[in-house]
């Protein structure tokens, strides 16, 4: 039978129930409106600093050299705003077709994006050269049995030291400057090392065998004090400070320019950055190159399977 508001067969506490039900109705009404709502939000942007942050910066630059085989232009770019200085910097670029366009010499506009260990450019204009400028002199071809100069160094603690100083260890040697700001250069050979030295402090049988050195190319600025603080930083994210098996050393300007060169490792000065290739080099108990990974494509298990090799070890 119908409700109405006025029957008299209805009781009192028939009509307050029916009020209730109805506020509890729309009640329940307006919290599904508020939830399908929050529901349909769009997720919120990453904040800066977070691991799946995407930082990108406009670029504008001349075009020194270009290696297509790499995927990578060596770019002499304008400051960029909150990230770096005017300097002569390696890039990747994915754009094969964009890749391909490129000369040295010209002029073009980007963006540089770093996500997460990585960072590329997007190419966006380029504005030809009609004279193109020679590309960079690639480095030397160090060989395997050739004996590697020694050099005097100062390490982290501001004590004296030389390649040889560890001599009857096998010795994984390479080069960085604490103040360099791309993932996937300097900061990623730091990394990796980090990743090796947590492996090899773990296994006596490698701990015994192994040395680790990371030469600084920035002698003027990476005094032991700095190679110090920024050795530290990254044995705490990977094991107790160690610097009896990490070991974060430089010397004079023209000594590590000879080392960095015998090495095939080219760099150049560019107001506060330094333009650089990438070398790892296992050196042998007689101070002997043993094998020498290029660039940045090889991986900490890598390393840590050609130390096993090269010392007779094995997991």
């Amino acid at each position: 039978m119908p409700f109405k508001k006025d029957t008299t067969f209805v009781s009192a506490a028939s009509y307050m129930s029916y009020q209730f039900v109805c506020r509890l109705s729309l009640s329940c009404l307006l919290l599904g409106c508020i939830v399908s709502l929050m529901a349909c939000k769009p997720p919120a942007s990453p904040r800066p600093g977070r691991a799946d942050a995407v930082e990108r910066y406009e670029l504008k630059g001349k075009v020194v050299a270009v290696d297509a085989a790499k995927k990578r232009v060596t770019i002499a770019h304008d400051a960029i705003p909150d990230y770096m200085d005017a300097m002569t910097m390696p890039f990747a670029i994915r754009d094969e077709e964009m890749l391909g366009a490129l000369s040295p010499g010209d002029t073009v506009t980007g963006v540089l994006i770093v996500e997460n260990n990585v960072s590329w450019i997007s190419v966006q204009s380029i504005v030809k050269s009609p004279e193109p400028i020679p590309g960079a002199t690639p480095g030397l071809e160090v060989k395997k049995g050739d004996e590697a100069p020694d050099i005097e160094l100062i390490n982290q603690d501001g004590k004296k030291t030389n390649l040889y100083a560890k001599r009857g260890k096998f010795l994984l040697l390479t080069f960085i400057y604490t103040r360099c700001p791309l993932p996937d250069f300097c900061i990623l050979m730091s990394e990796n090392f980090g990743q090796i030295s947590k492996v090899v402090a773990s296994r006596p049988d490698l701990r015994k065998n192994v040395h680790l050195l990371s030469l600084s190319l920035d002698p003027a600025y990476d005094k032991p004090e700095v190679l110090q603080a920024y050795g530290k930083n990254y044995m705490s994210r990977f094991t107790k400070t160690d610097f009896t098996l990490w070991e974060f050393a430089t010397g004079n300007d023209a000594d590590i320019r000879r080392l960095a060169g015998f090495f095939g490792l080219t760099y150049m000065q560019e107001n506060n950055q330094i333009v650089h290739s990438l070398r790892a080099v296992f050196i042998d108990r007689e101070g002997k190159v043993a094998e020498v990974f290029k660039d940045n494509e090889w991986k900490p298990e890598d390393a840590i399977k050609m130390l096993e090799k090269l010392t007779g070890l094995s997991n």
